[in-house]
This record gives structure tokens, sequence and C-alpha cells, in this order.
């Protein structure tokens, strides 16, 4: 299967979206809002400061995607990429679309020059991923993630 990454594009929005909302089910029986998750991925295509996707192609169809987001580091002096949204079409998985779609971020980030290393957050009770992250040499950090939500009022 021939599989070819490129930048996501507004184009895109329909797809990633939905592969958003397949990707909260399937990980933490979340459903999300319609509404947000569009604006979201909207937001995130229209302004490369926020981050980016990639997506996976094979056939002229969206079958895999990624996103990375930018964090500074003042103790460090330069950026970590954050790997989120990572999605593959199940008659897709096991294919090495995820291999593909890592690697061109790797190459991105290295590219970039300033960029000193990539993290991701993954679901405590997902032994699958956390298995396959391990395998492309994403270690556990020593960190714990806390979250303290907070309440919008924009649309």
């Amino acid at each position: 299967m021939a599989v070819t990454i490129r930048k996501a594009e507004p184009r895109d929005a329909a797809v990633v979206t939905d592969f958003n909302r397949r990707l909260a089910w399937e990980s933490e029986h979340k459903r999300l809002d319609p509404e947000v998750l569009t604006r979201g991925v909207a937001r995130i295509l229209a302004d490369p400061a926020r981050g980016f996707y990639l997506v996976a192609e094979s056939g002229g169809q969206v079958i895999g995607q990624v996103m990375a987001t930018f964090e500074w580091s003042d103790w460090r002096d330069g950026w970590f990429w954050w790997v989120q949204s990572v999605y593959v079409l199940e008659a897709h998985r096991r294919n090495g679309v995820f291999r593909a779609l890592y690697g061109e971020l790797v190459k991105r980030a290295r590219d970039a020059g300033d960029v000193i290393g990539l993290r991701l957050y993954v679901e405590k009770d997902n032994a699958r991923a956390q298995a396959t992250y391990e395998h492309f040499g994403l270690k556990e950090a020593g960190y714990l993630v806390r979250e303290c939500p907070l309440e919008r009022d924009d649309p």
C-alpha cells in the first residue's frame, strides 16, 4: 500500500474532524461537541502558530492523521512538539501508516532546527497505544499531566 504524507489543508477539515470524533470515542468513550470540535479543527488549520496536522493518504483517501502543537521550554531554550490527535482508520492499522506519519513528523522537527523533543500524552488505560509509542522510542518522561478546566464564554 502506497502512503503519501502531507500537511493538512482547510479542505481536510471534515475528515480531520471525523477522525477526532472517532478517536475520542475509541480511546476514551467521549462524545465531543460537534460545533466545538469543528471550530477547533478549523482554527488550527487556519493558524500555523497553533500547530499543524499531517495526513496520510492512500488511493486519494485520507486514512490517518497526527497533529503537532508547540510548547516553548525556557529551561532548554527550544521547542517541544506535542504529538496529538493520532488516528488511523481501522482498516489501515498495522500497515505502516503511523510509522509514515511519525517519521515525517520527526523529520520536520529535526529540519526546524529549534525543536528539542517530541512529547505526547496517552490515556493511562490504552495499553495498545502505549506499546506502539514505546516501540517508536517515546518513553515515560516522569511527569504526570494535571488539568484545570476553565469555563469559556466564546461561541
